[in-house]
């Protein structure tokens, strides 16, 4: 049986809106904390070179973008990482991180190849799972405990697996948990995945979006052969609609990319690459946003502690990550949605994700003020 001889599960941000709309039809006030996708403004300075980007021609973006976007981004690894990247053969435009995950084992798994096994935590973003479904690949989600930080551990699954094993995907900070982890951890996978022949891809659209002092580590500071950076403004610069993110590392497998995308896809929009590449230019604008998020993560975070909750993880993302009170999971979140309250349950980023939930701090402070106040009314 074929990985695609199993239906895929409904996509889980379709089902909140589904629920959103059914409270919106009873006229019940919403309070948001499903989706990631924040409210707070694009930067002005983002939209205003969008806007004068805007060329009276419209034609189709190449595949390998501007090459200003790309120094762009490079630029950003060399203040935020430390690292440099040659952004001719290390450095690729995507149109979102989403799909160029999603395509990913399309560029690099062969459909002779032996080893067609894709390793993912599980909970995850889903899109490693779909991925590896819809390409035909085995997929592989390993499941994260609270006890080990969240942290999945390629040692761990054997040789057999690491044998069958063509891409391996870590995610931190981690969607949902908000987990993060050290360097040495990142130099055990990148040595276990060298050992093997694995490529390493690191889901690293959230390495700007911390809660401590400290900033996580990334990937590329370790190595950039044999591993893969994929990274998005969405989150770090409020461009979620804007569809535009990187893909990096490895010179060798950037150039695989660069002949398999023309079949799937091209670059942004020329527009969007003239806003993406002032937003990857500038920090300032990361520090404000990453200032609001924490004040919203303390703010939800203290009030669930001072009222039961065990929130875990939470060091970064956008995320809180908390465990349900009760065994009766499916009464908890029908009551919260009762009082308008929207949470993604735990189980829609896979099994491992059982037993907990998670809040994305979209809604202002003013607005998760409001909802503590309605979450107060209820016996939970």
């Amino acid at each position: 049986m074929t990985a695609m001889a199993t239906a895929p599960t409904t996509y889980f941000t379709v089902v909140l809106d589904q629920a959103k709309e059914d409270l919106a039809r009873r006229g019940v006030p919403i309070f948001d904390f499903g989706v990631g996708d924040p409210i707070e403004p694009t930067p002005a300075f983002i939209r205003q070179t969008l806007i004068e980007a805007l060329d009276p021609v419209s034609q189709y973006p190449t595949i390998v973008g501007q090459r200003r976007l790309r120094q762009a981004i490079a630029g950003w690894a060399d203040r935020r990482l430390g690292v440099t990247l040659d952004p001719d053969t290390q450095v690729l435009p995507a149109a979102g991180s989403k799909e160029a995950i999603f395509h990913l084992p399309l560029a690099v798994i062969a459909p002779n190849e032996s080893r067609r096994r894709i390793v993912y935590p599980t909970p995850s973003y889903p899109v490693y799972e779909g991925s590896a479904r819809y390409t035909g690949c085995i997929p592989h989600g390993v499941p994260l405990r609270e006890e080990n930080g969240y942290r999945l551990e390629l040692e761990k699954l054997g040789p057999d697996v690491l044998r069958e094993t063509r891409i391996a995907w870590i995610n931190y900070p981690h969607n949902p948990t908000g987990a993060s982890v050290d360097r040495a951890y990142l130099e055990r996978q990148v040595n276990i995945a060298r050992e093997f022949d694995i490529l390493l891809c690191a889901d690293d659209c959230y390495l700007d979006l911390y809660f401590g002092e400290e900033p996580p580590p990334g990937i590329l500071q370790v190595t950039q052969t044999g591993v893969l950076s994929v990274g998005s403004l969405s989150k770090r610069s409020g461009m979620t609609g804007y569809r535009s993110g990187y893909i990096a590392g490895d010179a060798t497998i950037i150039a695989m990319l660069k002949k398999a995308r023309p079949n799937f896809g091209v670059g942004s929009q020329d527009f969007v690459q003239a806003a993406a590449t002032v937003a990857w230019s500038d920090d300032a604008h990361v520090a404000e946003r990453r200032a609001i998020f924490r004040a919203k993560r303390d703010r939800l975070a203290n009030y669930l502690t001072s009222r039961g909750y065990e929130v875990s993880g939470s060091q970064g993302a956008i995320y809180l990550w908390v465990k349900v009170p009760t065994p009766d999971r499916q009464s908890f979140f029908a009551r919260l949605l009762e009082h308008g309250i929207v949470v993604s349950p735990g189980e829609s980023f896979g099994s491992g994700g059982e037993g907990y939930f998670r809040m994305a701090l979209v809604p202002n402070l003013d607005q998760i003020q409001a909802a503590i106040s309605e979450w107060d009314r209820i016996a939970l």
